[in-house]
């Protein structure tokens, strides 16, 4: 058995090649949800739906979210209303005394859906009305996601870091935002001062997730502050991840990130924006995956091997290199 922490896109791509080493009965993975939101009323999951959408055989694998092939009128008529009708632009984070008046799954991370600021296709507006009327019915996220897994015909195991909120907020030179608004509305631009996980203190690990890493652990190429961050910050997560092998795949190649804004939000927390910095970001790892051209050294077994993942192959040839640093620290 085998428990993967997943967020954002690299531990997706990680997964491609998952059947070069485990079979789906083996895998579970905990997914990050710190950067759900509640969009014009409905409920967000963006890395729990990259897993279902991937799972399901229908992932824009151009983008590595939304459905292939997704019309987007919904979202084009409401840009279109919203110009029609003068309204303001951008995203519109609702006033403080809005963000705990409703579900309390959505705290602290409520939006106005005039004129979305992300672009919501019309296959994938349907499964989040889905997923908000099944929490409005009185369900955990946990069991929403596991229905729509088994109805997207998913074969591993996923779990959702927590049924509580948690947000990932982003303390700015330009003021505070949610990470959404942070990286698509904002385009990752604004100077980061701070990073806040607005909630986990008081948050539970969802049902299964602290029994599932008492398996061993692979962190994939994801970001070490906002996609995996969220989850260390749960109480008894990091402890748990201390007494459990851990192998950590770098999303770095040396000092330069492979995607998004991993370099920048890892200097705000005060960590060497680099593979170095996982040392410092990832304490209780056991063993590292970086690239065959990184020269980073660590204390601890590291496997070097090309971890550029462009394809199902790729991502097979980083699962056995993560095999191999099981077989040594497992």
């Amino acid at each position: 058995m085998v428990t993967f922490l997943s967020g954002g896109t690299g531990t997706p791509k990680l997964l491609d090649g998952a059947g070069a080493a485990f079979s789906p009965e083996e895998i579970t993975v905990v997914v990050n949800t710190g950067d759900d939101i509640e969009l014009g009323g409905l409920f967000i999951s963006p890395d729990i739906d990259t897993l279902l959408f991937q799972g399901g055989g229908i992932l824009d694998r151009e983008t590595w979210w939304g459905i292939r092939g997704d019309t987007h009128r919904t979202h084009s008529a409401l840009s279109d209303i919203a110009t029609a009708a003068d309204l303001p632009s951008g995203p519109h984070y609702l006033e403080d005394a809005r963000q705990t008046a409703g579900r309390d799954i959505a705290n602290w991370r409520r939006f106005s859906g005039i004129d979305e600021f992300m672009t919501i296709g019309d296959r994938d507006r349907a499964v989040h009305l889905t997923r908000t009327s099944l929490l409005d019915q009185g369900h955990t996220l946990t069991e929403v996601t596991k229905t729509l897994a088994d109805g997207f015909g998913v074969t591993i195991d996923l779990l959702p870091m927590s049924d509580e909120a948690v947000a990932s907020l982003i303390h700015t030179e330009d003021g505070l935002m949610h990470f959404q608004e942070y990286w698509v509305a904002h385009r990752g631009e604004p100077t980061v001062t701070n990073i806040e996980f607005r909630g986990s203190s008081s948050a539970e690990p969802a049902p299964g997730v602290l029994e599932a890493l008492s398996e061993p652990v692979v962190i994939g190429p994801s970001n070490p502050v906002t996609s995996i961050g969220p989850m260390l910050a749960l109480p008894g997560v990091a402890r748990a991840l201390m007494e459990t092998p851990v192998v950590a795949v770098s999303p770095f190649l040396g000092d330069e990130p492979f995607s998004g804004p991993v370099a920048d939000l890892m200097a705000a927390v005060g960590t060497t924006p680099n593979t170095a910095g996982l040392a410092t970001a990832y304490p209780f790892a056991d063993a590292f995956i970086i690239d065959e051209t990184d020269e980073t050294t660590f204390e601890r077994p590291t496997i070097q091997t090309d971890i550029r993942i462009d394809e199902p192959k790729d991502a097979a040839r980083v699962v056995r290199a993560i095999h191999e640093a099981l077989s040594i620290v497992a």
